[in-house]
């Protein structure tokens, strides 16, 4: 049985504040502080009932938890200010995730609508498409750059802030690349785009854990997957069906325009999560006592040094989480795993167009298949991560490790290579297209419960490093996109399609068992080498 270190442990009292929580017991002290449920779910395992927490994981009989209307246990345990994220009414949470999962869209949209434009761009500067290609991967290198800037400033200034700033720049770079004259200074407002457009997707786990509790971040995690992994995909569709009737500039000012609906998104709804759960209630700077134009723009922040985090110690927090094995390991995985989504991208562009004389409607029309696909992902990963950890809660004991949240890619693995499969084989023996329209929305579905699973696995095995885990998370996806971008289109000429894809499928599965199976075995252990991170700040 695992023990709840005395040290660790505080009685609690309950937030009558709280939107989702049951009648409160006594009000107690402001000193009383949660017990850190968190700290001791990494460490031995989740437990949404009371009677397992107090009886399998050793907590005291004399705690008092908050729990929901069903009875469920909150993790973490919100305090009793308001003010606490964790205490927003469902409405004010939701917000925050459209917010969220609508900015969290601009980034790889932005990054992958000049994969439709590739041939009309070439001609117009009399260069090769891979030529004009190396301006997508110079956008995708600096998505992965920028996602951990955004997590390290977030940690110094607050969410809010970065977050708006980053998407100021990201519409100016985006209008830039509308209206250059030249390839030259096209690719320069590309880089410069990848760099800011990321805030949202490179960081958004730590919006997710500031909000949402243990029971809510699959599913919430799940939609914010869901807007990245649709967002590549639409990107081409619209630039290809602009292409059809105008220039590929009006695609670029269609990307600045879904850019700066963000922006409004941001300014009208947008609110800081970041709470400094370190300190006590009164010593925390009300913010909302600014006006809203100084918390959008940090000064708020800044004036009351919100966080408690200096420059160097928001960066370290980055730093120490690349040391831990689970996240490395998780991250090599999506890198070996998710790279090819990007690629295949470029491939179909350039390969479908003039092997089945698609004029660019016909383009546009078969990147609906990737868009569904990945809508289902919302429906399916919303029963399908409840589902699991039930079922792994009543086998254990009413626990559930943070290596429960593997399961999902066991399942949705043989899906995603099938379809992949299918991709190649279909354009490498111009077989009947139907297949890869089948073959690509299969892939795209496990692509997106991939991205949730890999997500919520790290949020619980970290919690208090949820940001700075989702910067290295998009760092490996971003990477490996970058760095394929390079061959992709090469190697599919070289050696054929059905050939490249069959190689990239069985590099997925080699991550996979030589990764994930081992993660999902003896993760427990894994994690038990190393210490816990312990973050001044939350």
């Amino acid at each position: 049985m695992a023990t709840f270190k005395p040290e660790e442990t505080t009685t609690i009292t309950a937030s009558s504040r709280a939107s989702d929580t049951s009648t409160p017991p006594p009000e107690k002290s402001e000193a009383t502080q949660p017990v850190d449920l968190e700290r001791l779910g990494e460490q031995h395992g989740y437990a949404l009932d009371e009677a397992v927490l107090k009886q399998q994981l050793g907590l005291p009989a004399d705690a008092v938890l908050k729990k929901d209307s069903t009875g469920r246990v909150l993790i973490p345990q919100p305090s009793d200010d308001p003010r606490d994220p964790l205490n927003w009414s469902v409405l004010q949470k939701r917000l925050v995730l459209v917010m969220l999962a609508v900015a969290s869209f601009t980034c790889d949209y932005s990054a992958a609508t000049g994969a439709s434009a590739l041939l009309a761009q070439a001609a117009q500067w009399h260069i090769t498409p891979d030529t004009v290609n190396h301006a997508t991967a110079g956008n995708t290198f600096m998505l992965g750059v920028g996602g951990i800037a955004t997590v390290w400033l977030s940690a110094y200034l607050g969410r809010l802030p970065i977050l708006t700033w980053f998407t100021v720049i990201a519409a100016a770079t985006a209008i830039w690349s509308a209206a250059a004259g030249t390839f030259e200074s096209y690719m320069a407002s590309r880089i410069l785009n990848g760099f800011f457009v990321v805030a949202a997707a490179g960081g958004g786990l730590m919006w997710i854990n500031d909000a949402f509790f243990f029971h809510e971040r699959p599913r919430v995690i799940n939609v914010w997957s869901t807007a990245i992994i649709l967002s590549p995909f639409l990107g081409p569709q619209f630039m290809a069906a602009v292409l059809q009737v105008a220039s590929w500039r009006v695609g670029m000012y269609l990307n600045f325009g879904i850019i700066m609906t963000s922006l409004v998104t941001i300014v009208l709804i947008g609110q800081e999560t970041f709470y400094p759960r370190h300190k006590r209630s009164s010593e925390i700077a009300d913010l909302k006592s600014y006006p809203r134009w100084q918390r959008l723009t940090g000064l708020a922040q800044s004036k009351t040094r919100f966080t408690g985090n200096t420059l160097l110690g928001a960066g370290s927090r980055t730093a120490l989480t690349a040391t831990r094995l689970p996240v490395i390991l998780i991250c090599l995985f999506y890198f070996f795993d998710f790279g090819w989504t990007i690629g295949n991208n470029t491939t179909i562009a350039v390969i479908l167009v003039p092997a089945y004389r698609l004029d660019y409607y016909g383009l546009a029309a078969i990147y609906t298949s990737p868009v569904i696909g990945a809508l289902l992902a919302v429906p399916v990963g919303y029963f399908m991560f409840d589902f699991i950890g039930a079922l792994y809660a009543k086998r254990h004991n009413g626990v559930i490790s943070p290596e429960a949240r593997l399961i999902p890619i066991w399942l949705v693995l043989p899906l995603k290579i099938a379809g992949y499969n299918m991709i190649g084989i279909t354009m490498g023996r111009h077989l009947n297209i139907w297949i890869l329209i089948i073959g690509w929305g299969m892939h795209n579905l496990a692509t997106v419960l991939t991205t949730s699973a890999v997500g919520a696995y790290l949020i619980d095995c970290y919690p208090e490093a949820s940001g700075e885990s989702a910067a290295w998370l998009n760092f490996a996806r971003t990477i490996a996109g970058f760095a394929i971008g390079y061959f992709q289109i090469h190697w599919a000429h070289t050696s054929g399609p059905e050939l490249e894809y069959g190689i990239q499928t069985a590099i997925m599965g080699a991550a996979f068992v030589l990764l994930v199976v081992p993660l999902t075995f003896f993760g427990s252990k894994i994690r038990g080498m190393q210490a816990p991170l312990k973050f001044k700040t939350n």
